[in-house]
């Protein structure tokens, strides 16, 4: 398995089939761990849409409700309803924006930082767990395939001083 150039693949004729059968293995995938880990992750106390705008607010810093909106893929006032949701939990803050008081960025608070910290220890012992199960193929073979989808999302992760955002420590 070479350094195949993901654009000259995809336009393969057997590409397709080949992307479906990687995306059903996949999913199988997740829903097994989804379904041995939920427990885990309800204990942290957020739905997984309510952690998707926490993922969301922490990579930007700060949004206006429609840019948060724009990158959830709902309705300024579907975002607006779990900001304030969220904003009750205390893990998400308004603050008004100096140069026009009609705007709202909203972001996350430390309470919803120690949130996310959580679910990134519960998602590094999940993964930890499963590859102490690995032999050292097996171990070299998910190191590659994570290097290989890092270089296609364009994610440096050879770099040991990135968050899993990507941003330096």
């Amino acid at each position: 398995m070479g350094d195949t150039n993901i654009s000259d693949y995809s336009e393969h004729p057997a590409a397709s089939d080949r992307i479906e059968q990687v995306l059903g293995v996949f999913e199988r995938f997740m829903n097994g761990m989804m379904s041995s880990h939920a427990p885990e992750f309800a204990d942290i106390g957020v739905t997984m849409a309510q952690a998707k705008v926490l993922y969301v607010l922490a990579a930007a810093e700060a949004l206006r409700m429609s840019e948060l909106a724009m990158r959830l893929g709902v309705s300024t006032s579907t975002a607006s309803g779990a900001v304030d949701r969220l904003v009750d939990l205390g893990l998400i803050e308004r603050r008004a924006d100096p140069s026009d008081r009609r705007q709202v960025f909203v972001a996350v608070t430390p309470a919803g930082a120690d949130v996310l910290e959580r679910m990134r220890e519960l998602n590094t012992r999940q993964m930890r767990d499963l590859l102490v199960r690995l032999t050292p193929d097996g171990l070299a073979a998910v190191e590659r395939a994570i290097t290989v989808l890092s270089q296609a999302a364009g994610v440096d992760a050879s770099r040991a001083d990135q968050t899993p955002e990507g941003e330096p420590t």
